[in-house]
């Protein structure tokens, strides 16, 4: 569903701000008119807060666009969950013209980076300042500020995040970042190698966006494969938080078995955390399973590893939650153990399971393995049955003259055995006359 771009008639100096095909990518192109958009998604981001910030800059003669990943999702008819915006005015403008105005500013650790953060009518507006890269290391950049908004496209990653929208709906396309997004192609913007020295975790947004926005898998560029291929090293130098947080998104997107093959053939997996011998055919026949069954990334990623030192080592590499390390480790152990009954309860292995441990979040970990395993209607029975509480205690126990702790531990075992034995359908009566005849 794409957003409504009307072609409006050019009015005197208006320039036109969409770049033609073929064009020097400046964004002064000779067309007869300029793109404006026209959607309710884009019209809806038009609070009463927003309209007061616009006014801000507007009487101060400061320029002020929506950038980046929420123009991509206006174009594609969605509604943004997130939006940043990119400015003329330089991070000192900003905090006078705020100030002056009575407007509150949070979160200053963006400031160096040109990026200050506006608080008004309950809503943050993060506002970034147009910055040219002078310095990169691949994983940080030194950055200066400028009023160009072709040279501040120009540093972005992918065309298709390169794009500004300003508030009249009017788009600023520097580098047919539209174009690809309707052929659905996912393009770095200028030299792939240039884009992917300057931070070589856009080897991953590469992936993570083909996944996002490609319609099919194997659509790649032969440069850009190459690029990845020659620079995959670069990846060793990224924090594991940073590449987790996008594999994590890689995991749960589209052409997730195409791309974790393809991390292999362009020898980045080694770089990443992923094991040298990852298992691929379990991971295309686990993929292939799971897609419709919501998984956490780390379910999905648990199907390329061999044993629990895989796990391990991606631990050591991307510094993952404890839980997500609990459940790759719970999955590489039950995976092949654990599974359904071949009688008339093929869910009665899960449930026995579930009542008979005794670590946290244990259900959670079975809905997991459960759509590791492809079970579907195992797990919407098991996501809908109640588990129930054993209903005999110490004291019913005693009342009935047992007195001592250890008869009392034994005894309570006992009749635990006999409540599981029912299919934990015993009542508390059923269970304790039982106990006479132990």
């Amino acid at each position: 569903m794409w957003a409504e771009l009307l072609v409006v008639p050019r009015r005197a100096g208006l320039r036109l701000l969409r770049r033609r095909h073929g064009g020097t990518g400046t964004g002064t192109g000779t067309g007869t008119g300029t793109m404006r958009l026209q959607a309710p998604q884009f019209q809806a981001l038009f609070t009463p807060a927003l309209r007061s910030v616009a006014e801000l800059f507007e009487k101060k003669n400061y320029e002020l666009r929506i950038a980046g990943g929420a123009v991509r999702d206006l174009l594609s008819g969605v509604t943004p969950q997130d939006i940043d915006f990119a400015t003329t005015a330089t991070p000192a403008e900003m905090k006078e013209m705020f100030t002056a105005a009575g407007v509150r500013l949070i979160n200053n650790k963006g400031e160096k980076h040109g990026t200050i953060t506006a608080r008004l009518h309950e809503q943050n507006f993060e506002i970034t300042t147009l910055r040219i890269d002078v310095v990169t290391d691949g994983r940080h950049a030194e950055v200066e500020f400028t009023t160009d908004w072709h040279k501040d496209a120009e540093r972005r990653d992918l065309t298709v995040n390169s794009m500004f929208l300003g508030l009249d709906g009017t788009l600023y396309d520097f580098f047919n970042g539209y174009e690809d997004l309707k052929n659905k192609k996912i393009r770095f913007v200028g030299k792939a190698a240039e884009r992917i020295q300057e931070d070589y975790l856009r080897i991953l947004r590469y992936f993570r966006f083909y996944g996002r926005i490609a319609e099919k898998p194997g659509d790649h560029e032969p440069n850009t494969l190459q690029a990845i291929k020659e620079n995959a090293k670069g990846l060793a130098g990224i924090s594991g938080e940073r590449i987790w947080v996008e594999l994590k998104k890689i995991l749960l997107g589209n052409h997730v078995n195409h791309l974790v093959q393809l991390m292999y053939e362009v020898d980045i997996a080694q770089y990443i955390g992923l094991p040298l011998d990852g298992s691929l055919e379990e991971f295309a026949r686990v993929t292939k399973n799971i897609q419709n069954l919501s998984p956490k990334p780390m379910t999905v990623l648990t199907s390329l590893f061999k044993g629990k030192d895989d796990v391990t080592n991606l631990d050591l590499r991307l510094k993952i939650s404890k839980e997500e390390k609990n459940l790759g480790l719970f999955l590489v152990k039950h995976r092949q153990e654990l599974t359904k009954g071949s009688g008339p309860e093929p869910l009665r292995p899960y449930q026995d399971f579930l009542m008979d441990s005794r670590e946290a979040n244990t259900i959670s970990k079975i809905f997991e393995l459960l759509k590791y395993q492809g079970e579907e209607q195992l797990l919407k029975e098991m996501q809908e049955w109640t588990v129930p509480s054993f209903p005999v205690s110490g004291h019913d126990l005693r009342k009935m003259g047992v007195s001592s702790g250890k008869e009392i531990g034994t005894a309570l075992q006992q009749l635990r055995d006999e409540w599981k034995k029912s299919g934990y359908h015993m009542d508390k009566e059923e269970l304790l006359s039982c106990l006479k005849k132990l």
